[in-house]
């Protein structure tokens, strides 16, 4: 088909097209005509095979996969694994291309964008103050966590940094020499990235997760969030009409960045006291290498002369107290208060980090003390440019750095403890035991563990002894706690705030953690029964419960009503904590638990009735979201997720984490990044006050009317999904062997095991790899399966005629945001789903019987879930509504296919070699071994939300 002049996509095509031209030839100078061909072989026929679906087309693939020799099969793989990341690359252009093409045109704000927000919320009949008094007591958090999905190493992110560079430079008008030398610029790209070894020889140490994360606060977070609130400092009216008038103060800080890499305990032996160090250490060293360079940078900006406008005494008194005495600045004030600051700030940087990190000599000062000392000085220096007509000049760089202080602190970003409630109670247990209180604590049934755990709180003596030897858990669980007390008093209470209690089934389990905290010097002792000396405001950390389960989802709000009923907690939350609490939400466990239907009903509920158990005890409600990259991990649109969310769950409070290469694609590249930042802006304003102006009646409404229904489609939803996974004998066999999932464990992209327990339960399977998992073979069955069954059980046997029950899930759709967000974000995954790949993964599966009755009931319902979407959407296609994505993954599905064909062949070879030689893997299997983490690579790159 020939494209318009005026076909939106045409560019995008233009890109991919030229990028795949150059990786062609590339691949035919390094590899030769010969692999080039074969190359192209194996894409054709399986876009052949797709298209016309014959079984002969299908064997005379499978025929030509078995012809190809290890190396071969490794340089297919490789040349459709990067033609999708250069794909990717592509696409993440075209979208910040069509950002920019709107704003030029002045259509229309984009919907998720700031302005967009604004602009709903001021028809709504929210004023601008009323917009920035909530934000300056809200909290967007964004969570980067090191779960391991992420499979591209950061050489070959680097690379593509560089690319996307030099496509955004194309649209410049630009000679036929200079193209040329673009094109050249790129193709010395590719030839690079093709060369450049595209998986880890070793698996990834939490160190090395550690410098990773470091990388996008390098390149995005510390440069793109300052213009986000300079942008929104702008729509909500603090900047003056005057261009000359004075700056605004920086925003509170409503908008920060938090992290796991370094505290989360959970599931991983390898993070400990150290990794918390080492994390904090690089953290901090890192903003203050961006403090150095910006002040440096603003040394050589702010060349303001004396002899030409005058300055203020504050700055002058500044510039007195900086030691310079260089005649060449003798009336340079700015220059001269600068090189001050600067060597304070080497100096703090020295004693916070141990390092030198001034980038030149830095003459002796006195360290500042905190970060409000360094941020004062910036302000001095703003309110003598303000004063002396110079205002243009401070927008230049200095509020972005006054408003990156605000943001980034000392401490760079807040870091999470978490662990598993069973390692904190066996903690406690022995603390409790070895000091003679209690010799059974796990034998006591809940209310007795509550009253022992609130008298030892009330105690003003330790239980801690250090005349005491405790196991090496409980040595490990004391000191990671000590270290976080070190790490406040040292970087400041942002860089610890939470401690996050995984699977947290009781109240008891909360309250093991203000004990623990009470013994390593986070909470003064007997703090939690004494009136006479009330919690300081920000002392200790917030106990965070994480709940995951169906069951957990259930008995949650009950959990939360009688932690916050006991007197000490709520005078630690009303004190320490400023009346919020946080309660976190697990889309992963919940999903594997019981389905994808299940799972989103099971958390819609929760959030509701936690709203009302908080509202009765006028506590403020956080939630934290811990949400993956797959749909089936609560992945999706951020943006819709938000607004789907019930009145009152947001109200100027969320975070959420960011997973795997989740990460990588929303933040990698700074103009992408910082959209995806001002989504989750946009949406936490808009979700905040927009249902503050309508009665939350009319969402009460929805629930009474369709709450019961959903309440159906749960019950038989969570049957059908748990009847196959946990049910079926055999299941776990099969997916085991219809799966790259033992394949994946083998692969080096993350410090944390795949399992915890060393098991083949699907149990003991952590969730991300189980997802993972389902994507790598097509299926993407944690996104959709039970659905089908549900519908279905509803149309035929529930009330009303067939046609009423037919129009009353319509209605459900087209009025209830949760519904409508549910459906659209299993339709994405429907689409991305293929049963014919599928059921050659299935023929992995050496038992024909299992393989066939597993796989037609995946099928079967695959068929009724398919139906039951069309039916209610009213759709013969998959996203019809959303053209952009249809055609992405249209487009995608040629360079996939080949990769799901050629891992299918790998696994059969690598699995057969390891069967007859058992753990002693020849030169030929480890090849193999290569070329299906390259598979996995290319997949997951094609697909993106996969992990």
């Amino acid at each position: 088909m020939t494209s318009s002049p005026h076909d939106p996509d045409l560019p995008l095509r233009n890109d991919i097209r030229l990028l795949g031209r150059l990786l062609g030839d590339v691949i035919r100078a390094s590899e030769g005509a010969g692999v080039f061909d074969t190359i192209e072989t194996v894409r054709r026929m399986a876009v052949r095979f797709r298209r016309d679906g014959n079984a002969s087309d299908g064997r005379a693939l499978e025929r030509r996969l078995k012809q190809l020799t290890p190396d071969e099969a490794n340089s297919v793989v490789r040349a459709f694994t990067y033609y999708l990341h250069l794909a990717n690359i592509a696409e993440d252009r075209d979208q910040n291309r069509r950002r920019r093409a709107r704003l030029l045109r002045q259509d229309a704000p984009a919907r998720g964008s700031l302005q967009d927000a604004v602009t709903r919320l001021r028809a709504a009949g929210v004023s601008q103050a009323r917009m920035r008094q909530l934000l300056d007591d809200a909290l967007i958090s964004p969570v980067l966590t090191a779960h391991p999905t992420e499979v591209q190493r950061k050489s070959t992110l680097d690379v593509h940094k560089e690319i996307a560079h030099l496509l955004q430079g194309r649209d410049l008008p630009h000679s036929t020499e200079e193209a040329f030398e673009q094109t050249l610029a790129l193709l010395g790209r590719i030839a690079t990235l093709w060369q450049t070894r595209m998986l880890r020889n070793s698996r990834l140490t939490v160190a090395d997760e550690i410098e990773n994360a470091l990388s996008y606060y390098r390149s995005t977070f510390l440069p793109v969030i300052p213009q986000l609130y300079a942008h929104l400092s702008r729509l909500l009216g603090r900047e003056p009409g005057d261009p000359f008038g004075p700056l605004p103060d920086p925003f509170k800080a409503f908008l920060r960045m938090g992290s796991w890499i370094g505290g989360d305990r959970d599931g991983n032996p390898n993070v400990c006291a150290e990794t918390l160090n080492l994390a904090l250490l690089r953290q901090s060293a890192t903003v203050f290498e961006y403090y150095l360079d910006e002040t440096h940078a603003l040394g050589a900006e702010l060349s303001m002369s004396s002899l030409l406008t005058p300055a203020t005494g504050a700055l002058l008194a500044l510039a007195e107290q900086g030691g310079d005495v260089s005649e060449h600045r003798r009336d340079e004030p700015y220059r001269r208060a600068l090189i001050g600051v600067y060597a304070r700030l080497a100096a703090t940087a020295r004693a916070l980090t141990g390092r030198e990190l001034a980038r030149r000599e830095a003459q002796p000062a006195p360290p500042y003390a905190r970060p409000s000392e360094f941020a004062a000085d910036l302000a001095i220096l703003a309110e003598s440019l303000d004063e002396h007509h110079a205002s243009p000049v401070a927008r230049l760089r200095l509020a972005g750095l006054r408003q990156a202080v605000e943001v980034f602190g000392f401490h760079l970003a807040t870091l999470d403890l978490r662990q598993s409630s069973d390692v904190h109670e066996r903690t406690v247990a022995e603390l409790l035991a070895r000091a003679g209180v209690e010799a059974d604590y796990a034998a006591l049934d809940e209310a007795a563990r509550i009253a022992l755990l609130r008298r030892e709180l009330a105690q003003p003596r330790p239980l801690v002894s250090p005349w005491i030897s405790y196991s090496e858990e409980t040595t490990r669980e004391l000191e990671i706690f000590r270290a976080a007390a070190q790490a406040r008093e040292r970087f400041g209470t942002q860089a610890v705030l939470h401690a996050i209690v995984s699977h947290a089934e009781s109240v008891s389990d909360l309250l093991e953690v203000l004990l623990l905290q009470q013994e390593t010097g986070l909470i003064a002792p007997g703090s939690g029964g004494n009136r006479d000396r009330p919690p300081a405001e920000g002392e200790g950390l917030m106990v965070v419960p994480l709940f995951e389960t169906i069951p957990d989802l259930a008995e949650g709000p009950r959990i939360m009503a009688q932690f916050l009923d006991l007197p000490e907690v709520r005078a630690r939350v009303k004190r320490a904590q400023r009346g919020v609490q946080e309660v976190m939400l697990g889309y992963s466990d919940s999903n594997k638990d019981g389905g994808y239907l299940t799972s989103n009903w099971s958390l819609y509920q929760a959030e509701r009735a936690l709203v009302e158990v908080f509202a009765a005890r006028k506590v403020r409600l956080r939630l934290f979201h811990g949400r993956g990259g797959t749909v089936g991990r609560g992945g999706g649109s951020s943006y819709d997720a938000i607004l789907a969310q019930p009145p009152g769950t947001v109200a100027g409070q969320i975070r959420l984490t960011e997973q795997g290469e989740v990460i990588q694609s929303k933040y990698k590249d700074a103009d992408i990044g910082r959209w995806h930042l001002e989504l989750l802006t946009a949406a936490t304003l808009e979700a905040s006050l927009a249902h503050s102006t309508e009665s939350a009646s009319a969402e009460d409404a929805l629930f009474a009317t369709y709450g019961p229904t959903m309440d159906r489609l749960s019950k038989t939803a969570m049957a059908a999904y748990r009847a196959l996974v946990y049910e079926t004998p055999g299941f776990a066999d099969y997916f085991f062997a219809s799966t790259p999932i033992f394949e994946i464990a083998e692969l080096n992209i993350g410090s944390r095991p795949a399992s915890r327990k060393a098991t083949n339960r699907i149990e003991d399977l952590r969730a991300i790899p189980w997802g993972f998992s389902w994507g790598q073979c097509r299926l993407l069955l944690p996104g959709w399966y039970g659905m089908g069954s549900a519908i279905e059980e509803y149309l035929r046997h529930g009330e009303g005629t067939r046609r009423a029950r037919v129009q009353h899930l319509q209605a459900m759709a087209s009025e209830w945001p949760f519904f409508r967000t549910l459906l659209s974000n299993m339709e994405m995954v429907l689409a991305k789903t293929d049963l014919v790949i599928a059921s050659r993964y299935a023929q992995l599966v050496p038992n024909a019987a299992l393989r066939k009755r597993i796989f037609s009931t995946i099928s079967d319902e695959w068929k009724r879930t398919m139906s039951a979407l069309k039916l209610i959407t009213g759709r013969r296609q998959l996203l019809a509504d959303n053209p952009s994505l249809a055609r992405s993954i249209r487009d995608r599905i040629a360079y996939i296919d080949p990769l799901n064909h050629v891992q299918i062949e790998l696994l059969r070879r690598y699995r057969a070699e390891r069967a007859r030689r058992g753990h002693a893997k020849s030169e030929s299997a480890g090849r193999t071994q290569n070329g299906i983490h390259l598979t996995i690579n290319g997949i997951a790159a094609g697909l993106r939300n996969s992990g």
